[in-house]
């Protein structure tokens, strides 16, 4: 019967997981919010169909665990070297000015104890790494200035987790106490003690154990002694009163530089996703949904303060770190939200009698309602306030006075080779860039470049376009790209245009104006690439030039037939099957008359 019991409940949790996840990725506001939703839905608050909440979620914190494992993986002591200003100047910044704003507040405000009061500060401070990448990945914005920063903050956030989730146990109520008198001592040096032994033990006995195993060539041994690693380590750490996500962490730093680390993460990532997700949704299933019911007013009004006073913090701190205005706003509503992490240190601070069951309730009601809110702030702040502020804060184009024979539009990746390569034929050329945090960057490395947008024609006029020869389109915002192409062949015609297409829609609208050098983004790089993989499988060189060669004419003479049917959606998809098969027996004659001969 418990078998059964146990097979049902697997059965809804996965079910539950599949059916809400996509529908939440797709309305933009993240998978965290589908699980935990999700949970909600299930659980003891919603239909009743798992009431177990709190037994699954003892079990489901080994996601927690490996998710910290991973992070030790990738946190090796040279990423941390090049990264540690933005990551120990910004991150901790945020985190303690955040910690020390919120504690005090919500201290003063409910008179809780200092430990109580720090605990939730911290908690607070921390934002979701998950939530946070994933959106500005999906709007293309992790390489702007302010996604660089706020991958710098939340990689801080989540070493900050450790030494929290260290120091928890030690600051737990002995038996027969009922307030929080400090750390325990005696705890810390024991605490010490077991650190510098996992320590000495993973760099004496796990790594030649991994090599001596990974000899053997067996992988579910090796997948086997990974599992043994992390869950050893991690229960190792709880025996002396420590987190087992400390000891996690721990043995994921003390193998990021072994040969073996990439295997590690291929093979424990599936299970960390697994137990991540049944941990959110063990978090919806144990929350406590009565408040959210009762006080919806209080709860999203509690929610945006919080997001309100990271919100502040974040883009002051944008602001020292001379971010624009626009980019410390966009810093500062990407990671204003509570983060998954602080649904962990609060259910353990509850667990050790740190924080009362009511606290923990209301904040991790609060940390999710401000997740909720995130994508909702986001939306208001592109639609409604953007505009306006733009306008009143539109920084007034650079004035140019010289005239050159080639003007770069665009001075990102593709910009600045090109800039290079003219600059070493002492070709002058005239660079205009409309992104100033890009125009700063730039110039501090020398490059002298103008702030403009290149779409503007008296902005054109200004760089000389009546007079030069080439303008290189290396925008790669196809919808500019295309709207200065327009301008350009309208008012100056002897302009000559070199432009870089971003995909095959990009390339058949700058064809459709005329234009006839263009150059897709991944096209020549695809192709050295696959020639690259050839000679390597065995190929002799001379036949891979003669195939890719081959191919880029074959594909290049693809493209202009597919441009004049690109208004007929049938004929084109028809064309290109048919195009495709084609090419493949054009190589496969190829391949049999190179084993004839």
């Amino acid at each position: 019967m418990e078998e059964k019991s146990l097979l049902v409940t697997a059965i809804i949790l996965l079910s539950t997981a599949v059916l809400c996840v996509p529908v939440f990725k797709k309305l933009g506001i993240g998978s965290i919010i589908g699980y935990v939703v999700g949970g909600i839905l299930i659980g003891p608050h919603g239909v009743r169909l798992v009431t177990g909440g709190t037994e699954i979620m003892h079990f489901a914190e080994f996601g927690v665990v490996l998710l910290l494992f991973l992070i030790g993986l990738e946190l090796r002591p040279q990423t941390l070297w090049v990264l540690r200003k933005p990551v120990f100047g910004m991150g901790f910044f945020q985190v303690a000015v955040s910690s020390l704003l919120l504690g005090g507040l919500i201290g003063y405000l409910f008179q809780l104890g200092l430990i109580p009061s720090i605990i939730l500060g911290i908690s607070l401070s921390l934002s979701s790494t998950a939530f946070a990448l994933q959106s500005l990945a999906e709007k293309n914005q992790l390489n702007t200035s302010y996604g660089r920063s706020a991958f710098a903050i939340l990689l801080f956030q989540d070493l900050a987790v450790i030494p929290v989730m260290a120091i928890l146990p030690l600051a737990a109520l002995e038996p027969g106490q009922t307030a929080h008198s400090g750390l325990n001592f005696y705890k810390l040096g024991t605490a010490v003690a077991a650190i510098l032994l996992v320590i000495l033990s993973g760099r004496f006995l796990m790594r030649p154990l991994f090599r001596m195993i990974a000899a053997t060539g067996n992988h579910e041994i090796f997948v086997a002694l990974s599992l043994v690693l992390v869950l050893g380590v991690s229960f190792a750490m709880e025996k002396v009163g420590l987190s087992m996500a400390l000891g996690s962490f721990l043995g994921g730093v003390l193998l990021a530089d072994s040969e073996y680390r990439h295997e590690l993460e291929a093979n424990l990532e599936p299970f960390k996703g697994l137990l991540l997700g049944l941990f959110f949704l063990a978090v919806g299933m144990s929350m406590n949904l009565e408040i959210l019911i009762n006080h919806p007013f209080l709860i999203f009004g509690l929610a945006f303060g919080l997001m309100s006073v990271k919100g502040i913090v974040l883009f002051v701190l944008g602001k020292i770190a001379k971010l624009t205005s626009d980019s410390s706003s966009n810093l500062a509503v990407s990671i204003s939200q509570g983060g998954e992490f602080a649904f962990v240190i609060l259910n353990v601070a509850a667990q050790l009698s740190i924080l009362s069951k009511e606290t923990t309730d209301y904040s991790i009601v609060i940390v999710t309602a401000s997740m909720i809110l995130t994508p909702f702030v986001g939306i208001i702040k592109e639609k409604v306030i953007d505009p306006y502020v733009h306008e009143e804060e539109e920084r007034p184009a650079d004035p140019i006075y010289e005239k050159n024979r080639v003007i770069i539009a665009g001075f990102g990746r593709v910009g600045q080779i090109i800039s290079r390569m003219l600059y070493l034929h002492k070709i002058r050329f005239t660079a205009l860039e409309h992104n100033a945090d890009q125009v700063n960057a730039a110039r501090k490395f020398g490059h002298k470049i103008y702030y403009g947008d290149a779409s503007r024609l008296d902005l054109l006029t200004a760089a000389g376009a009546a007079q030069a020869e080439i303008l290189v389109l290396a925008i790669q915002d196809a919808e500019l790209s295309v709207k200065i192409a327009k301008i350009a062949k309208e008012n100056f015609p002897n302009l000559r245009i070199v432009a870089r297409a971003r995909n095959r829609s990009h390339y058949f609208d700058l064809m459709e104006l005329g234009i006839e050098t263009i150059r897709r983004d991944t096209f020549a790089s695809s192709l050295e690439l696959a020639e690259e993989t050839l000679k390597d499988l065995g190929f002799l060189p001379s036949e891979v030039k003669y195939f890719i060669q081959k191919f880029r004419d074959y594909d290049e003479k693809m493209v202009t037939d597919q441009f004049k049917l690109r208004h007929n959606e049938k004929e084109l998809i028809a064309y290109s099957k048919n195009a495709v098969r084609q090419l493949e027996e054009a190589f496969a004659a190829d391949m049999l008359q190179k084993e004839a001969s």
